[in-house]
Formats: C-alpha cells, structure tokens, sequence
C-alpha cells in the first residue's frame, strides 16, 4: 500500500498541513528533514506539534553533511540559477533515500501567490509525484496558519516575532531579499559576519539592491526589515479548524 508522507519542516505551515492531512488520513507519516542550521526551538516546537498530531514525527538527515555551513565550505557554492546546493545535499537527498515511488507527498504550501507558483513549479519538475497542497485546497495563507497554531495552545517558533515569514535556516542563503539580510544582521549578527566573511571569499552577491547585484555587508544601515506577519482567523480557517473537529 501506498503511504502518505507529511513533510513537516518545523513551520506554521507545514504544521497546519499535516494536522489536516492527518484528520484524513490517520496513517499517514509525518517527516522532518533536519538541517542542522535552524532555530534551537525547533525542538520544542516538534515535540509540541507531536502532541497535537498524536504521533511521531520521523526525523532524517544527511549522512554526508553536519548543517548548511558544510555544504556551503565543502562545496564552495552558495547559490544561483540552479538553487542552493544545501536544499539538495540537505533535503533533496535524503527525501530521495526515504520515499517509495508510489507514495503520496503532502506539502505545506499556503495559499499566496509565492506559495501557489512553488507548488505548482514542484509538480512541473516532478511530475512522477503525487503532491497534495492541503493548505491551498482550504484557501489557508499564512496568516491563517500562525493562527491556527496558536489558538491549537501551541507557541510559535520565535522566528515569525522577529519578523521572519519562515522558520528557515539560519540564515538562509537562496533570500536576495536586503530586507531579509537586514533582518538576519539586526537577530543574528554572528551568522550575519559568517556569511560577510564566506560571501566575500567565495565572491558571490547575494542581494540586488536597486537591480545590482552586491555583497551582503554593504547593505546600507538604514534598510527596513520585515514586518512580523499577523495571525489572523477568516471564514475559510475557521471551517478547517471545525473540520479537525469533527474528524477528532
């Protein structure tokens, strides 16, 4: 029998997807591919949804790699046109080694604009997999997630209050975004210098700033950040939220 795989990454999102996923589909296995670079309160975060799943979740990793850091030394790549080497080496790879040809793939893409094209560039690039969007089936955003999380008694990982819209990798080297280095100077100042350092040795822009590609640490001082998304509850999250009810 075919198996249905939650790929849970330690965000709202993914969180909210497997929940429902699960109400459905009881047996399905919630997965975790861990980077080795994310937030310490992954932990906890992973055992409270755990508890609201009512289940384990299954943790892999890579064999060949400690976190992004070694990918992006051992490699000497950080990112461009074909993506960021620690996506592939990180969780491409070991999804690869975990998956059967006939499972089903529930992903916790909601449902905005950004999430909408990944989704469907997922399903253009592996059309050998059968993907389910249970986020962008119920009209979710991520507004709605964060809510839905909170209002399940479960805290949220610290990086949404700080301003980050995903609880990603620390930092995240595929962002081009000024606003969101800005963001990683201002919390994280030694993996901001990591990154000055490594970015410059490697000689690759990571941000565009006014269309042109620059380094990182000539973001000026007074670049905005990002603004904390809201928790909000609509219509549509408030018939999900019954839906798990009624499945419980």
């Amino acid at each position: 029998m075919s198996r249905t795989l939650c790929w849970f990454s330690c965000g709202a999102a993914s969180a909210v997807a497997t929940k429902l996923t699960l109400a459905q589909v009881p047996d399905a296995i919630p997965v975790y591919c861990a980077t080795g670079s994310e937030h310490p309160d992954n932990t906890r975060f992973l055992a409270d949804c755990e508890k609201w799943f009512g289940k384990s979740v299954t943790t892999i990793r890579s064999e060949k790699f400690k976190d992004t850091w070694d990918v992006w030394e051992r490699e000497r790549y950080l990112s461009g046109i074909n993506g960021a080497p620690c996506t592939r080496a990180l969780k491409f790879r070991p999804r690869l080694a975990f998956q059967r040809p006939d499972d089903i793939h529930a992903f916790g893409y909601t449902d905005d604009k950004l999430d909408r094209a990944r989704a469907e560039r997922l399903r253009e690039n592996f059309p050998e997999l059968t993907i389910q969007t249970p986020l962008i089936d119920a009209g979710l955003s991520k507004e709605a997630v964060l809510e839905m999380v909170l209002r399940a008694g479960i805290k949220l990982p610290p990086m949404y209050a700080m301003g980050f819209h995903n609880n990603n990798c620390i930092p995240c080297s595929k962002s081009q975004s000024p606003a969101y280095w800005a963001l990683i100077r201002e919390c994280f100042p030694n993996d901001f210098a990591r990154m000055v350092e490594l970015s410059r040795r490697l000689d690759v822009r990571l941000v565009k700033i006014k269309g042109e590609r620059r380094f990182i640490d000539e973001i000026p001082l007074s670049q905005p950040t990002n603004n904390p998304i809201q928790p909000s509850c609509d219509f549509l999250c408030a018939l999900a939220e019954q839906g798990l009810e009624d499945q419980s």
